[in-house]
């Protein structure tokens, strides 16, 4: 989770332990005191608690975006990180009880390799999800209401986000946090990462199914009618002032609209490669003119908290412990609102 080697953790620990030492733990040869194993939990930012969880989490083959881009050492940052979010939020579920099973909504539709199956898939999850046409405002409120697991994680810009299944049955989407300043973006990935989760591909090259999934995320966020209803069955060029007021509605990148716009049939091919081509040369391909003020975000994790906590369900060590924060930090955050 942290990227170190054996000798890098000897040294957050101000060789309290040699590498020597660290490497029996690792080993299981010699067991570390409690003494030891807070030092262990300050250095690697973990509770002590996280030692003796019993919570199995495995994932099943993830598939990342920019794969060329992602060292291995930072992948396994990555699926680190994701597993011990994920094995604190799904001890907390099985201390609550809670019993939340996903339902897969494209378990059988047939394979995908048109822009047209993609559309179609994304009008079918509206319409099981009973989102209608409406902007959707909150995707990871979303997401987690329809039993799939957000995880979010800072790490370099190399990393967009992934998806995958945990024990076997549990889907999750993880995005970078880094890039929670841009919400459209974070949003735009996480509909391209349940794409992957839910869609089932022809044999297809890696790009072009990067490409109907980016196909299907923006029809997730702005359906095939609507987006003609605003712009028109067919344009010759686009304003950039237009294309912001439609983002700020629906919170989908000035881009990402062009692209669908063209997919639709809209814009051609020629003045979609205009249009990129000016927002290059204006330097608005990271940041446009225009911006999505919508926040993405989703306290379920928190309220699942705080509810086993005040009906006795767990301690306030315990809490502390599934919030990876010291019982001194948790109640320095929360303890005035019990």
């Amino acid at each position: 989770m942290n990227g170190f080697s054996l000798q890098d953790l000897a040294k957050a620990l101000d060789n309290k332990l040699s590498r020597q030492a660290l490497h029996r733990y690792e080993k299981a040869e010699v067991l570390p005191d409690t003494e030891k194993i807070n030092l262990l939990s300050s250095a690697l930012n973990v509770s002590p608690d996280y030692f003796f969880r019993t919570t199995q989490v495995e994932l099943s083959d993830i598939e990342y975006r920019k794969l060329s881009r992602l060292a291995p050492k930072e992948a396994a940052i990555i699926n680190e990180r994701t597993k011990e979010y994920l094995s604190r939020y799904l001890e907390l579920e099985e201390i609550i009880g809670l019993q939340t099973e996903f339902q897969h909504p494209l378990a059988d539709f047939p394979p995908v390799s048109s822009y047209e199956h993609v559309n179609k898939a994304a009008e079918i999850v509206r319409q099981k999800w009973n989102l209608g046409k409406v902007p959707l405002n909150n995707i990871i409120e979303l997401l987690e209401e329809k039993n799939i697991k957000v995880v979010k994680i800072e790490v370099s810009d190399t990393f967009d986000g992934l998806q995958t299944f945990v024990n076997g049955h549990i889907p999750v989407i993880a995005y970078n946090l880094r890039k929670a300043d841009k919400p459209d973006r974070i949003r735009f990935t996480l509909l391209h990462e349940l794409a992957h989760l839910l869609l089932k591909f022809d044999n297809i090259p890696h790009k072009q199914k990067e490409i109907l999934c980016h196909q299907f995320s923006a029809a997730m966020l702005l359906p095939e009618d609507v987006i003609k209803t605003e712009l028109g069955t067919y344009r010759n060029k686009l304003s950039i002032l237009e294309l912001g007021i439609i983002k700020k509605q629906y919170g989908i990148s000035m881009q990402a609209i062009v692209m669908h716009a063209n997919a639709c049939g809209i814009v051609n091919e020629h003045y979609t490669k205009q249009f990129f081509f000016m927002m290059k040369q204006m330097n608005w391909k990271i940041d446009e003119p225009i911006e999505y003020e919508g926040r993405e975000e989703s306290n379920r994790f928190e309220q699942l908290l705080f509810r086993a906590l005040i009906e006795g369900q767990i301690s306030m060590s315990k809490a502390a412990s599934l919030s990876n924060q010291s019982l001194a930090e948790f109640k320095r955050m929360h303890q005035p609102l019990f």
